[in-house]
Parts: C-alpha cells; sequence; structure tokens
C-alpha cells in the first residue's frame, strides 16, 4: 500500500507555509542548521511588500504566503512536531518538518525579476 498523502492532515494554508518555510530553510542567508538533529532555525521570516514576497531566488504571492504571519498556522505545526517555537520571531523546523511532503513542490515558486 502506497504512503498516504498528508498523513498528518494538514489544511492548505499549513501545507503552503511549511512548503516555503522549507524553502527558506535551504538559504543560508536566513537559515542556520544543526547538523547533530537536522533542525534548521529560519533567523528572519520574509514580509509582503506589495502583492508579493520574496523568498529566497523566488517570488511567491503574498496570498500564499499569508500563513508566515499567521499564529495559528506555526501553533498547529508545533502541535504536529513539525516545527518548534511558534512564534513567528523564531521559528525551527524540525528534520520532519523539513522532510514533510506538503504535495506543493515548487508549483507556486517563480524567479525574482527584481
Amino acid at each position: 500500500m502506497p504512503p498516504r498523502r498528508n498523513p498528518l492532515k494538514l489544511n492548505k494554508l499549513q501545507l503552503r507555509t511549511l512548503a516555503l518555510a522549507q524553502v527558506l530553510a535551504r538559504e543560508p542567508d536566513v537559515a542556520r542548521r544543526d547538523e547533530a538533529s537536522g533542525d534548521v532555525t529560519l533567523l528572519q521570516l520574509p514580509h509582503a511588500h506589495g502583492d508579493h514576497v520574496h523568498i529566497g531566488p523566488f517570488t511567491v504571492s503574498a496570498r500564499d504566503a499569508s500563513g508566515f504571519s499567521n499564529p495559528a498556522v506555526w501553533t498547529a505545526l508545533e502541535r504536529k512536531g513539525l516545527v518548534r517555537g511558534g512564534d513567528p520571531l523564531s521559528i525551527t523546523l524540525s528534520a520532519d518538518g523539513l522532510a514533510y511532503d506538503t504535495g506543493f513542490g515548487d508549483r507556486f515558486l517563480t524567479p525574482s525579476d527584481h
């Protein structure tokens, strides 16, 4: 039997927020990896300007990134063991959070033109 998609039953906003946090976790300027645990701490979260947000080399619709400023999203992700420090000022993605298949992949990421 194939593995179940979205086994933690995250909603779409939670999935999008986690997917974007996973992208940020790959950016050395905004993330710090703990080699022992595999966790990654995000040193800053992007803020929307206009109708978009810059996430690493990508531009994302501000609407798709709205979960970054939603405390309920971080609380839910923390409760499921995917992040720690549910305060958007200090977010650490667990190894499980980094590996979780959100199903979004690169669907809403486009290279930035500025």
